[in-house]
């Protein structure tokens, strides 16, 4: 009855029932990755063979494009990249965190997530570039507030796993996320104060605000708790109440009246989203299936 669930058997491309891995066979996250570099592309062959146009102008994010009424820049920029460099970090960046978080969270909150972060790191630095024309009144083109935003929500999610980062691309660094999220936040402040080779630290600051926010109030408000999250600004939970015994009620009874709804849960949330309680109910109810 259990095995039947699609859900609830092994992953194609490898797994355990109980940790999903990511599948590329559909994936917001390649499916970006194809798409910047597609823009980026374009972006050479519009400098090459079209250099009087007005790509830039209507795509990059500009104080003076959204005064003109181009809003869509806030989603635009974020397809866009300076140089191959710029695209390869950010690429790799939204590759490495974004796999997990999209099999976790989902393909439309994990869209949500990473639109949202670029578009509220987007208004972060054209909010800046207005208290500071002369330092910040560039336009601003990459994915980079993007990449933030999922670094801060893995980093909310799994606070305590390893992560090694190559300084310089040689020097191997071992950290857990949570530094991870917290050097960038801090690098991200002090390059606001202090601004340095064109790097948009505002859109960065931006996109970590808007992961901590989609994770820490946005997921929490529809019901998928996630377990282990950082509490950097915590928050108190009810105690759930202790498991019960069931001992009484048929295995057909179980299934129907507990396993179910927490199968859909999983379904519809990711096995991320499962409380304490509910995976015991759903072990205990495997193992009384098995012994039948």
């Amino acid at each position: 009855m259990l095995e039947d669930r699609d859900y609830m058997r092994a992953p194609e491309y490898g797994g355990s029932r109980w940790t999903p891995r990511f599948q590329l066979r559909w994936s917001w996250t390649v499916l970006l990755l194809a798409v910047y570099v597609v823009v980026f592309v374009a972006e050479i062959a519009a400098v090459k063979f079209a250099p009087q146009s007005h790509f830039f102008s209507y795509l990059a994010l500009s104080k003076e494009g959204l005064e003109r009424g181009y809003v869509w820049q806030l989603v635009t920029y974020q397809f866009m990249h300076a140089g191959w460099l710029h695209l390869l970090l950010n690429c790799w960046a939204i590759f490495t965190f974004g796999r997990e978080l999209e099999t976790l969270l989902g393909k439309k909150k994990f869209l949500a997530l990473i639109c949202s972060s670029g578009i509220v790191g987007g208004v972060f630095q054209v909010l800046v570039s207005l208290l500071w024309p002369q330092l910040f009144g560039g336009a601003v083109v990459g994915a980079s507030a993007c990449a933030f935003g999922l670094v801060a929500a893995f980093a909310l999610i799994f606070p305590e796993r390893e992560l090694t980062m190559l300084v310089f691309f040689v020097i191997p660094v071992h950290l857990p996320a949570k530094t991870l999220f917290l050097i960038s936040a801090v690098l991200a402040v002090t390059g606001v104060i202090f601004p340095w080779d064109n790097v948009a630290n505002a859109a960065h600051l931006g996109g970590m605000a808007m992961g901590w926010f989609f994770v820490r109030r946005i997921m929490r408000g529809r019901g998928a708790r996630l377990e282990g999250t950082f509490q950097l600004f915590p928050y108190r939970e009810q105690p759930e109440p202790p498991v019960q015994k069931r001992i009484e009620k048929s295995p057909a009874e179980i299934v129907v009246e507990e396993v179910d709804p927490i199968l859909d849960k999983i379904s519809a949330h990711g096995i991320q989203s499962l409380t304490a309680r509910e995976r015991e109910v759903l072990e205990s109810a495997r193992r009384k299936m098995a012994g039948r």
